[in-house]
């Protein structure tokens, strides 16, 4: 009976000792075993780093999740998971139940943003989303560098091991974007190396950063909400000593500077913002300023010339709003004005974006230079 004893717990023991050593090569922290039918992916989780995001994702692979609609309640929610969206050199996107790209767990949570984990390569795990704090169960792997993602999705891994096997999907035949051929995640295995890992709770810490989150966003609003109205005001009382023109335009100088008119037809370099008449702004070509303000746009950023000083005719005909060129041209070079634009000389009954119809704008610009042409390269 004792020999039984000790080769039942000496088997424990040899089993238990072999889950261990599964990836005996990778360091301490938390992994995502991904296993699908064309190979196993094994990606580090930043349990760390986007705490409430991680685990998440781990209660939903464990099945432990116990926000999920009845449905998913108690099962390993992405174990037979297609792939349903594949595009070459951009991402692979998995985690809808109904493999539409439609589907999710029953319950949206915010985003974790961190500067500092961005699209950088191929090889990272990202949320994906329908817009900010939209995020559920669905995620994507890039294929490649992706920085126009950078604070829109939450990075929250990334590939370790594997990354043929992510490759290779990328490379599947689609029609349109989902896979001719089923490619599907069987399982997918958590693996805890390390005191830090092992104790990492997912209900405590989903919870907490949720709290930790909401927290900052309500504090972030009243600060918002008194930056408006102080703006507001200071605009209220510009536009009591600006001078009216017969257009309806009315423009306040901040600074009057001692540069050059431009010539008609000239290029200038401008710097504005654009506020609605209750102090918020909607958009502005200053990159500090469209963070600190909320309209900061990765994508733009991204592009050459997004953000900086913008190039504009100096010209009743320029492609632009008719307040905001008329407003150009009562400036010169180095002036800062404010410009009151009402609606019929902006976008009118139209509308633009984030700008409804029949809304007054109010434009701060300065005029920095005349833009240079370029001398044409010496000929023999």
């Amino acid at each position: 009976m004792k020999k039984l004893s000790f080769l039942i717990l000496s088997l424990i023991a040899i089993t238990f000792t072999s889950c261990e050593e599964k990836y005996p090569e990778l360091e301490d922290g938390m992994y995502a075993e991904i296993v699908t039918n064309r190979g196993t992916i094994v990606a580090e989780l930043f349990f760390e780093q986007t705490p409430m995001t991680v685990a998440n994702f781990v209660s939903l692979a464990e099945g432990t999740n116990t926000m999920v609609d009845s449905t998913y309640k108690g099962k390993k929610y992405y174990n037979g998971i297609k792939f349903h969206r594949v595009i070459k050199d951009f991402m692979i996107q998995t985690g809808d139940p109904l493999g539409t790209g439609t589907g999710g767990p029953g319950y949206k949570f915010p985003d974790e943003i961190v500067d500092s984990l961005t699209h950088k390569s191929k090889g990272m795990l990202s949320m994906a989303n329908s817009g900010p704090d939209t995020n559920g169960s669905q995620f994507f792997i890039t294929l490649n560098q992706t920085a126009w993602l950078d604070g829109k999705h939450t990075v929250f891994g990334e590939v370790v091991k594997g990354m043929e096997i992510v490759e290779a999907i990328g490379e599947t035949p689609v029609e349109g974007s989902k896979p001719r051929d089923d490619i599907k995640m069987n399982e997918v295995n958590i693996i805890k190396k390390g005191k830090a890992a092992k104790k990492f709770d997912t209900d405590k810490a989903f919870t907490e950063k949720l709290k930790e989150i909401e927290a900052e966003k309500e504090e972030k609003a009243k600060r918002d909400a008194e930056r408006s109205k102080k703006i507001a005001a200071d605009f209220a009382e510009k536009k009591e000593k600006a001078t009216m023109l017969d257009s309806g335009l009315g423009i306040y100088f901040i600074t009057e500077g001692d540069g050059e008119k431009p010539n008609d037809g000239d290029t200038v370099m401008v710097n504005y913002e654009g506020y609605f008449a209750d102090g918020t702004m909607f958009d502005t070509n200053n990159e500090e300023k469209a963070k600190d303000f909320g309209v900061f746009n990765p994508r733009r950023a991204a592009m050459p010339g997004g953000y900086g000083p913008m190039p504009m005719p100096y010209s009743k005909d320029a492609q632009m709003i008719q307040g905001f060129k008329e407003g150009a041209l009562q400036m010169k070079i180095g002036d800062k004005a404010i410009l009151f634009i009402p609606s019929h000389m902006g976008y009118g009954e139209r509308g633009a974006g984030p700008i409804p119809p029949n809304t007054d704008l109010i434009f701060v610009m300065e005029m920095l230079e005349v833009k240079k042409e370029e001398a044409a390269p010496a000929t023999k």
